[in-house]
């Protein structure tokens, strides 16, 4: 798909997308994060900004560590409380 609109940088850097290109890319909206880069000196590229690490992974498997219990009946959280007090 090739759209190519017109549209104005104001005084502050602010660029309106026009609502044509908003539709056509789904993950433009409101407050949405982007990476912007300069390709060349006469080429900028948006793009939807990934973030580097997926913290919804990360504390979901925080969060099933603090449930396993080991060994001695007690959850990691609480077995590493006892370890560090023990030292």
């Amino acid at each position: 798909m090739n759209l190519q609109k017109v549209s104005m940088v104001r005084s502050r850097g602010q660029l309106t997308i026009p609502d044509q290109i908003r539709k056509a890319a789904k993950w433009l909206s409101t407050d949405s994060v982007v990476s912007v880069s300069m390709v060349k000196q006469d080429e900028v590229i948006l793009k939807p900004h990934k973030p580097k690490y997926d913290w919804e992974k990360i504390w979901k498997g925080i969060r099933k560590s603090r449930a396993v219990k080991g060994r001695g009946a007690m959850s990691a959280a609480e077995f590493l409380e006892k370890d560090r007090q023990s030292h």
